[in-house]
């Protein structure tokens, strides 16, 4: 099988106020196939959220290979790595991130920052049809619901065609009634789209949805029984 995401040897620290520096991660080897969905549990500060920054780019190792599709990302420059994240990741936050001023299908189009402009409206308004959204295309956030925003940032995740999701418990701010569709939504978007699916959450509930389930503490060798982190 198709390895999408290969992480080798991968460590972080961050300062701490009194001096020193406190080990989040430190994981020999961890991978995601192409196409395949994988729930990574782990309890809250553990470093599930740190994780997903590293495997997007958006936080630096202090060492270690994080490969994606083939390229090796720690050894792109910081532009470099914007641009790889735009056409190759998308990225579900727990807080949704949608821009207030601007409409629910502007949001969208974010996603596709560095696309083509030409076909961005149809693909922004096709995505947002299939999240349940299509009579909402010019509504912004605050005229939407929790759940309704929710699946806006979902359908903005995938704008840019990524290869790899990365949901960071996404549905941590919807209701419980709500939150088996949601994720259900996501997983049915994704593999309609081929897009490999990692989703980090502390309940067991919804890591029991997929068929690969992984711990955090078993694929990381730091003991956090007496500390907390990022």
């Amino acid at each position: 099988m198709t390895q999408l995401l290969e992480i080798k040897d991968l460590k972080k620290s961050f300062a701490q106020p009194e001096g020193g520096r406190l080990v989040v991660l430190d994981i020999p080897e961890f991978q995601i196939a192409k196409g395949e969905q994988m729930a990574l549990i782990g309890r809250s500060g553990g470093g599930k959220t740190t994780l997903l920054h590293l495997i997007a780019g958006l936080l630096a190792p202090d060492q270690g290979s994080i490969r994606i599709a083939g390229i090796e990302t720690n050894g792109l420059s910081e532009q470099g790595r914007d641009r790889f994240r735009a056409e190759t990741i998308g990225y579900v936050f727990q807080t949704f991130n949608l821009l207030p001023a601007f409409t629910a299908i502007e949001n969208v189009r974010l996603g596709m920052a560095f696309g083509s402009g030409k076909h961005q409206h149809s693909r922004a308004a096709d995505l947002l049809t299939r999240v349940g959204l299509q009579d909402r295309f010019n509504y912004r956030p605050r005229q939407l619901s929790v759940g309704q925003q929710q699946r806006v940032a979902i359908a903005r995740s995938l704008a840019g065609r990524p290869k790899l999701l990365l949901a960071d418990e996404p549905t941590a701010n919807v209701d419980p009634s709500s939150a088996e569709s949601v994720l259900e939504l996501i997983r049915e978007t994704c593999r309609e789209e081929e897009v490999s699916l990692l989703t980090v959450t502390h309940d067991m509930q919804i890591a029991s949805r997929f068929d690969g389930i992984r711990e955090l503490d078993e694929i990381n060798q730091v003991d956090h029984t007496s500390t907390s982190s990022a």
